[in-house]
């Protein structure tokens, strides 16, 4: 049976809801004109990249999945979006890094054999990695977002996925080396919401609902991980048809997992406590 929906996550890491809103004019200019929505979103805690990533897609929080640190990787044991998918009968895609892999298909990851995947029967259906080996202040080891958005695009298109995951640590890195109120900073979220504006309407023209949110937030010093608004909140829009809590509601980021099974028509697991915000 096919799904009732599709459905891409573009994942933006590290940016507080302030820059989104701020910075992404492309963004927010199909929300003025009223092709999409956007609400704020808070993060789990901790707000870490590792944790944020087992928890947007189980729905459960690190205290439970035990992804606690960016240190501790391994295959999670909770349903989730990938494995749901795929056992209703749905293609998946990942262009991400590499911990995605590890957290939802097999650990640990091997350059070679997990670097690029196309495995019908794997949880993650296809898979196109990459893993900032070498990351450091001098260099950020990221690849072009141009790159990942062509690849995500490239998995719609030739593989027809039903859903579909895009993560990129471009403006987390930048965050971490210069902060979220500088120069260096503002022109970053300028170039990735362009680059991001040359792909959303092709992903719409092929039918697909997404949404564009981060994993956590980031300070002006370049922190995150802890309890404060700059840490956590972070903005999330939507391009789809369902209907949507109020305006000023403050969503879940536990929830975000069953609302994407709801959108795609697959049965929640027992697990995603959390109420679906569509």
């Amino acid at each position: 049976m096919p799904l009732s929906s599709k459905l891409l996550l573009i994942i933006i890491d590290g940016v507080p809801e302030r820059n989104f809103r701020r910075y992404f004019g492309n963004l927010e200019g199909w929300v003025k004109n009223g092709d999409a929505r956007v609400w704020r979103l808070r993060s789990t805690l901790p707000s870490i990249s590792g944790p944020c990533y087992a928890s947007i897609h189980t729905g459960v929080p690190p205290q439970e999945h035990g992804i606690l640190s960016n240190e501790a990787r391994f295959r999670v044991s909770q349903p989730d979006l990938f494995s749901e998918i795929s056992k209703a009968g749905g293609k998946t895609g990942a262009v991400t890094h590499s911990y995605w892999s590890e957290f939802f298909n097999r650990y640990p990851f091997d350059f070679v054999r997990d670097l690029e995947y196309d495995e019908p029967d794997s949880p993650i259906t296809h898979g196109r990695f990459h893993t900032m080996t070498g990351y450091g202040r001098d260099n950020q080891m990221t690849p072009s977002d141009v790159d990942l958005f062509a690849t995500l695009t490239m998995l719609t298109e030739r593989f027809g996925i039903d859903y579909g995951i895009l993560h990129t640590c471009t403006l987390d890195s930048m965050g971490h080396r210069f902060g979220h109120d500088c120069v260096e900073m503002d022109n970053a979220c300028l170039h990735m919401d362009g680059m991001l504006a040359a792909f959303l309407p092709r992903w719409l023209r092929d039918g697909y609902e997404v949404i564009v949110t981060a994993d956590h937030g980031q300070t002006d010093r370049g922190t995150h991980g802890g309890h404060e608004d700059l840490q956590q909140d972070t903005a999330f829009y939507y391009f789809g048809q369902a209907k949507g809590p109020k305006p000023d509601t403050l969503l879940d980021q536990l929830a975000l997992a069953p609302s994407i099974l709801k959108r795609l028509g697959v049965k929640i697991p027992a697990t995603m406590k959390a109420k679906p915000f569509f």
